[in-house]
This record gives C-alpha cells, sequence and structure tokens, in this order.
C-alpha cells in the first residue's frame, strides 16, 4: 500500500468517525429550535469545555498560527496574548446571560438586546453585523481544510474541491444534531487535536534540527531579530508595537461576545459550569504552543511552500515522517477547521433565522417551522462562505483579524444591555452602526487612519461614544421592563 493511499485512509476514517458522534446525538434532543439551537441548555462541563476551546482553535490554529510563526517571527505571540485574556470577561458575562435565557427563553445573544429595549429591530442589525463577520470566517475554515486536502493528495484533488468535501460531511451531522451534534464533534476534536500538536510539537523539532533548543538557536544566529516581538507584517517589514498591541486588545475585546461562544451561555446546564469552563479555558493555550513551534521549525527547511499558511502541511509531507504521521496530521488539521466551521455554520444559520426573520421582522414560526427554516439558512451560509473561500486569496490570519473588528462592536451593546440602567435602544443602535461603518471604512481604506492601529480601535471609540451620548440624549423605553431584566441578571440561579 502506498504512502498516499495510507494518508487518505486515516484522514478518510477520522471524517466518518466525525460524521457518527456527529450525527448520533440528533437522537436525543427535542425535535424543537430551542433543542436544535441551545440543546434543551443541558450541556455539562466537558463538552462545554471542547465546544468552547476547539470552537475558538479552528483552521487558524493549525494553518494561520504556523503560518505567522513562519513568515512573521515574533508576531505570532500575539495568539498566546489574546488567547490566555480573551474569555475572562465571560466569567461575569456568561452566568448573567444564563439567567436572562432561562428566565426569557433567549438563545442568541441578540435576542436578549432587543428584549432588555424593546427595540426589535436591534436584532436585525446584530444578525446582519453576524452574517458580515461569520461568512469570512468560516471560508477560513473551509479554506484550512482544502488546503490540508490538497497537501494530502499532492494536488490530485484542488483545494476548492476538498473544501467542499469536507464541509459536505460537517453540513450534514449539523444539519442533523445541532448543537448537541457541534458540541460531541468539538469534544472528539479537541482530544485528538490536543494529543496530536504536542505529539508532532515535540517529534518534528527533534527529527529536523535535534530539538527545540537547537532549532531556535539556528533561527536566531540565521535570521537576526526573527523571533523578536512583535515581529514583522504581512510585506515582511517591521509590525509596530501600536499595531501589534491593538490587535491583542482588539481580539480580547471580542473574544467573549462572538455570537457562537456566546450562545453557550443559554446552552450550559448550571452557572458552575459556565464558570469552570472559562476557569479552564487557557489551557486551550497548551494546545497553540507546539503549533508556533511547528511553524518555526519551517523556517530554514530546505524548500518553502505556496503560501505561509500550508507550511505545516508542507513539512510534515516533505520531511520523510512516516505516512501514519503524515495521516494522523492530515486528520487533525482537518478536525481543527471542522471543529470551528460546524460551529460557525449552526449559529449563523440560527442568527439569520432567530434574530432576523421572527424576532426584528416580527414572523413567527413554530418550532418545528423554526427548526426547518434553520436547516435551510444552514446550506445557504456554508455555500456564501465556499464562494468566499474560493475567491479570496490572502492569509488566513487576515481573515480572522477582519472578523474581529465587525464583532468587536457588540461589546459596547452586551456591556450596557446587562450592566448599564441608563442605556437606551437608540443609543445602543446608534453606536453598533456608527462602530461597524468605521470600522468597514478604515479596514477598506487603512490609509485614511490617522494612525497604525487595528481599524476596529478606531469603530469601539466611535461605538462606545455615540451609545453613551445618544442614551444620555434620549428617553429610556419600558422602564418597567429594564427594571426587571437587570432584576434577572442579578438574581443567581439556584
Amino acid at each position: 500500500m502506498s504512502d498516499g493511499t495510507i494518508v487518505l485512509l486515516i484522514a478518510g476514517a477520522y471524517l466518518g468517525a466525525s460524521l457518527l458522534v456527529g450525527v448520533l446525538p440528533g437522537r436525543k434532543t427535542s425535535d424543537s429550535a430551542e433543542g436544535f439551537v441551545a440543546g434543551d441548555r443541558a450541556l455539562g462541563g466537558v463538552v462545554m469545555y471542547f465546544i468552547t476551546g476547539a470552537t475558538i482553535f479552528s483552521a487558524f490554529a493549525f494553518l494561520g498560527a504556523p503560518g505567522w510563526a513562519y513568515s512573521r517571527g515574533g508576531a505570532s505571540i500575539y495568539i498566546l496574548a489574546y488567547g490566555i485574556l480573551g474569555f475572562v470577561p465571560f466569567y461575569v458575562l456568561g452566568p448573567r446571560a444564563a439567567r436572562l435565557g432561562k428566565r426569557f427563553g433567549f438563545v442568541t445573544q441578540a435576542e436578549m438586546v432587543a428584549h432588555r429595549f424593546g427595540a426589535s429591530w436591534i436584532a436585525g442589525v446584530m444578525a446582519l453585523v453576524s452574517i458580515i463577520a461569520f461568512v469570512p470566517y468560516l471560508a477560513l475554515q473551509i479554506t484550512g481544510a482544502g488546503y490540508v486536502v490538497e497537501a494530502m493528495t499532492s494536488g490530485a484533488v484542488p483545494s476548492k474541491v476538498g473544501g467542499l468535501l469536507v464541509y459536505g460531511v460537517v453540513l450534514l451531522y449539523v444539519m442533523k444534531s445541532g448543537v448537541l451534534g457541534v458540541g460531541w464533534t468539538n469534544t472528539l476534536q479537541g482530544v485528538f487535536m490536543l494529543s496530536l500538536a504536542w505529539g508532532l510539537g515535540l517529534y518534528l523539532p527533534e527529527k529536523l534540527y535535534g530539538g527545540i533548543g537547537p532549532m531556535f538557536e539556528r533561527i536566531a544566529e540565521e535570521r537576526p531579530g526573527f523571533l523578536e516581538p512583535p515581529g514583522l507584517d504581512a510585506s515582511g517589514a517591521p509590525w509596530t508595537w501600536p499595531m501589534y498591541t491593538s490587535s491583542v486588545l482588539i481580539s480580547i475585546a471580542g473574544f467573549s461576545v462572538f455570537p457562537h461562544l456566546f450562545m453557550k451561555a443559554f446552552s450550559a446546564k448550571s452557572e458552575r459550569t459556565l464558570r469552570r469552563t472559562v476557569v479552564l479555558y487557557p489551557t486551550f493555550q497548551l494546545f497553540v504552543v507546539p503549533l508556533l513551534i511547528l511553524g518555526f521549525a519551517g523556517v530554514l527547511f530546505a524548500s518553502a511552500p505556496e503560501r505561509p499558511d500550508q507550511i505545516l502541511p508542507h513539512v510534515i509531507l516533505n520531511a520523510g515522517v512516516s505516512p501514519i504521521i503524515a495521516g494522523l496530521f492530515c486528520a487533525g488539521a482537518l478536525a481543527a477547521s471542522m471543529s470551528s466551521g460546524d460551529a460557525i455554520a449552526h449559529a449563523a444559520a440560527s442568527i439569520a433565522v432567530r434574530d432576523g426573520w421572527i424576532t426584528a421582522l416580527k414572523r413567527p414560526l413554530d418550532a418545528h417551522g423554526e427548526r426547518r427554516a434553520i436547516r435551510g439558512v444552514l446550506v445557504a451560509v456554508v455555500i456564501a462562505a465556499y464562494v468566499v473561500s474560493a475567491i479570496y486569496e490572502g492569509s488566513v490570519v487576515k481573515l480572522l483579524l477582519f472578523a474581529y473588528g465587525p464583532i468587536v462592536q457588540f461589546a459596547p451593546a452586551i456591556y450596557a444591555t446587562l450592566f448599564w440602567r441608563r442605556a437606551t435602544g437608540a443609543g445602543v443602535g446608534a453606536g453598533l452602526a456608527l462602530g461597524v461603518a468605521v470600522n468597514v471604512l478604515f479596514a477598506w481604506q487603512p490609509s485614511l487612519a490617522p494612525f497604525a492601529v487595528h481599524e476596529g480601535v478606531y469603530g469601539l471609540a466611535a461605538n462606545v461614544a455615540a451609545l453613551v451620548l445618544v442614551s444620555l440624549a434620549t428617553r429610556a423605553r419600558a422602564e418597567d421592563r429594564s427594571t426587571e431584566f437587570l432584576a434577572a441578571a442579578d438574581e443567581p440561579s439556584p
């Protein structure tokens, strides 16, 4: 049996296992929108840990993180910086949202915000922004999966076809089982990725350089300054500290309010489960460390990949390693892509129907009708993301950073909803609209920015200013609802 056949068989077996694990939970959940979107609010500690960890560390981790280490050196440390702190705010936000979800039946954050202010149109705005961010974020995952399939077939299966095949599997189990399918496949994928990342992270530097220490010594000697932060930008010039710092801060601010992650507050079994998940979450950074090491292992490799994001499969498949190890790597990289892509696709479809159609447009559906609608939109979202992935030619990390810009604009709205009694719907809406507009403007025309920082900083500043000023200038509506709402958020669940 040829080496290529062994690699394909291992990766194919993993896809089959993922499909099986993803489909089986669909038999246990209720046949309703709440069961499909929130898992009947019954996710336990182990599944919550992996559904949050594996959801975030995705194709970006297995391909983008090593790609940055390989091409940009010290700049890649930003991933660890924001990952350690990004989920900390959820220790406070998560339980408050969970209490409100149980009290009022919320399954999305936009529902929560719209209810607080008695303004259904806010849910529509948040749904639109979510889709704008989610489509490129999902495209990132499809692109990553395509790279892996193309590499492991030596180009016989183009990346565009490979991404389509992998996400056909994802589509099947998400449509069948909803969030429970996402949760259990993420658990499988998370365990697999953690084990594989460290196995490869220790093995490859030893094989190529005689160890991790000698590897870094050679890089420091042959590429002076390459390992020093803030590293290099996309053009190979030194990255500035303001851009590095602002990218970290925006990523931290946007992390907890990413809709597909925030929605897990409405899925958890208890507040204790949520808080334990936040406390344990930084341990997932242990998964990123070996992936960065693997990226650095490619810096002095004899040949170069076509794109930096392809460095890890390029080295694995050209370093003379066992085909079994190569097959396991390919399966792990596919797991990384799928573990985030399934959650993103599920959340995007749920938000579009629940927040856009039902809440904003006030087109009610019964429980079964809503579930059918979500499944239909799920297919449309995956197709749209596939088109973006087929067209886009840039870095997967750049796609991720773009997605954080619009999403971080949800942060002021969420904090105002959960904590500020004087906030108004007009203020939240004005802040969100202006923040997203400013963010998109500077992302599209970076030369207009007075300082070279992440465009999300300008959007966030405009957002907060508009929220505060408009809220103070307008009269709060539904005062009784706000009082009841904040009282429910303050009252711990039994």
